[in-house]
């Protein structure tokens, strides 16, 4: 419709901020320039005025260390692959995956400038890397004194990979090599004077003295403004969240003292569900942004704590001595619950909370479809007061359903909200097919709510399977086996096939897109399969970044379930314990082999939506209905 007039709105945040380090490889990582475009587009539409710019940046980094002396060689072998480069770039990984093509810094130097140019022709202002402390092993051949301190490892992760070398904060070498990246940085790209740098990102420090910690941090911050007098240093405060052990009251006060007050933003990265300015006195009088995180490792499935969510700013706002300056989006990966992010996309330009959140799903229903329908809006509110309604500390949005996760007999089912009104908001959806049908966005929700369903039905049958290993009934075992392995998740692979944006063959596509040739491209694919699945070489991070994909269900997920629970059934019929160890042995090999496979996977669509789901719903509502699972 027409706006009938100018309408301006006010917003009480200065900063509408949005990303997270980690979605630079769970989500952008294989962009080309088209995509970055809509998702700039995107940025601008919703208000988002402070975003991380950080591509291009080992492209710099090598012209520093070639300049330094490193060999190419030695450069080579620090940098990670590109699905991992966030860990590279925080300091939790080294190596691994890689080494980084040529090609790739000259196309990640080109993204970069259109970025920039996009993001500051909206008034936006884009936030550069700027040296954390890390630095390559090499760096003692060059300088044989240089004071570095190895740290501990990560993510299950050997020192092949992990413990990576930290310079110390007093070193002459810190500020030199700190001011020649920011100036050849900003020489390359201009600056509009916000850095990111995150020195301790889930690594305990080399020592918890408050002396040590101010040092290290004020070294940081002084190699910036030898080159910008005036930098703002943008720090995630996921490092207090994640280690409150370590993080004590002195601990915080010294990293937080170390900067000039206002000259540190920091980002409360959790602070929807684990807020960190309440236990830090708004974070000592530096200036923060309230952030919600709400997604880990870019996994589909059902999440939210709107609640949370829709309070939170202001209570934030209204915290004695408060000096919130900002709200921000900081999912570690994007392409899912999108009714989360709409709502906190509004709230960044609100006073308050949204007084009637069930009204407003049932708005944004209408406005998703493009015309209002009772059963949508009531299939919302239900969805509304279950998947989305999460609350407390324990709420993460990490799908650890049985689906995603590696076979045993330990998994858990539990869920923090009643099934009943996922599989009767799948109905009243369906109910809604026939008028809401020609609306794409309304093919995507039922698309994902049936998704939901079936991983509740994996879960369901998982546990009548274990029940029955446990009391021997090979019968029943066999049965509910055989309809989770053999019916269900072949239903679940055709019914995601019917869905562009739920295709592994596009998500591989994407990467061996970026290439400039065939060798190149198995590469990139290879890289992508490892972050879907093992995420290390030998599943050190296993099944992190899931996804539900037609191909990823067939060709990972499928074989997996099939195999736990052949080896399930011959221990019962066979009188002894489920062997789980050579279990996990053996699935390794499966796993394994998908991540070296070259399968190729359909990138196009195939079957309907709506004809798929309904299959589905057929088969098995009447069974929840009934709770009965034959």
């Amino acid at each position: 419709p027409a706006v009938p007039g100018e309408l301006t709105e006010a917003t009480p945040n200065r900063y509408r901020y949005y990303q997270n380090v980690c979605t630079q490889s769970y989500s952008f990582v294989w962009w080309d320039w088209a995509r970055w475009e809509r998702e700039i587009d995107w940025m601008a539409l919703n208000g988002i005025n402070l975003a991380l710019a950080w591509s291009g940046q080992e492209a710099i980094w090598q012209r520093v260390y070639l300049a330094l002396g490193l060999t190419q060689a030695e450069i080579d072998e620090f940098f990670t692959g590109p699905a991992f480069l966030a860990w590279g770039r925080m300091g939790n990984l080294h190596t691994w995956d890689g080494p980084l093509p040529r090609a790739w810094h000259i196309k990640q130097l080109y993204l970069q400038h259109r970025i920039l140019d996009r993001m500051r022709s909206f008034g936006m202002i884009p936030v550069l890397p700027a040296f954390s402390g890390h630095v390559p092993r090499a760096i003692n051949r060059v300088f044989p004194r240089v004071n570095v301190t190895q740290m501990g490892s990560w993510g299950h992760f050997n020192c092949s990979y992990s413990c990576s070398f930290l310079l110390a904060p007093e070193d002459p070498i810190f500020p030199i090599l700190g001011s020649l990246f920011l100036r050849e940085l900003t020489k390359e790209f201009g600056t509009d004077h916000i850095y990111g740098a995150d020195t301790f990102n889930e690594m305990q420090p080399p020592s918890s003295e408050p002396s040590y910690l101010a040092a290290a941090t004020a070294a940081v911050y002084e190699a910036m403004i030898a080159v910008d007098t005036d930098a703002v240093w943008l720090l995630q405060g996921w490092l207090f969240q994640h280690q409150p052990q370590f993080w004590g009251p002195a601990q915080v006060r010294a990293v937080l003292g170390a900067v000039p007050r206002g000259r540190l933003l920091v980002l409360d990265l959790f602070a929807e569900s684990q807020p960190v300015y309440t236990r830090t006195a708004s974070f000592q009088g530096q200036p923060f942004i309230w952030c919600m995180l709400h997604n880990f490792g870019g996994n589909h499935g059902l999440f939210g704590a709107l609640e949370a969510v829709n309070r939170g700013p202001e209570a934030a706002r209204l915290f004695p001595n408060s000096t919130m300056v900002g709200t921000g989006m900081a999912p570690e990966g994007i392409n899912q619950n999108e009714v989360v992010y709409s709502l906190m996309a509004e709230l960044s330009w609100r006073k308050d909370p949204v007084p009637d959140l069930a009204a407003w799903v049932t708005s944004f229903a209408t406005q998703r479809y493009g015309v209002s329908h009772p059963d949508a809006g009531a299939a919302w509110r239900l969805l509304l007061r279950s998947v989305y309604n999460c609350s407390g500390e324990a709420c993460r949005g990490h799908n650890h359903s049985p689906l995603v996760r590696r076979p045993s007999l330990q998994m858990n089912t539990t869920v923090w909200y009643n099934r009943s009104d996922v599989f009767e908001a799948w109905r009243l959806l369906l109910s809604a097919a026939a008028t809401l049908a020609a609306s794409p966005t309304f093919r995507y929700d039922l698309l994902d709510v049936t998704r939901q369903a079936v991983q509740e039905l994996v879960g369901l049958y998982y546990e009548e399977a274990r029940s029955a290993y446990l009391s021997k009934e090979l019968h029943s075992l066999l049965r509910a086996g055989g309809i989770l392995a053999y019916e269900l998740l072949p239903a679940l692979d055709e019914v995601l096939a019917s869905d562009s944006h739920f295709l592994l063959g596009s998500w591989l596509e994407q990467a061996r897109a970026v290439a400039v040739s065939e060798a190149e491209a198995d590469f990139y694919e290879q890289s992508s399969r490892y972050q879907l699945t093992l995420w290390g070489p030998e599943g050190n991070i296993l099944d992190y970044a899931n996804k539900q994909l037609a191909g990823l269900v067939a060709s990972y997920y499928t074989p997996r379930w099939r195999l736990f629970l052949e080896v399930l059934a011959a221990s019962v019929a066979q009188g002894i314990p489920f062997p789980q160890h050579q279990f996990d042995k053996n699935v390794f090999q499966l796993e394994q082999a998908f991540v070296l496979s070259k399968q190729r996977y359909p990138s196009q669509p195939r079957g309907d939506t709506v004809d798929l789901a309904k299959k589905i719903f057929l088969k098995y509502y009447p069974r929840w209905v009934a709770g009965s699972w034959e």
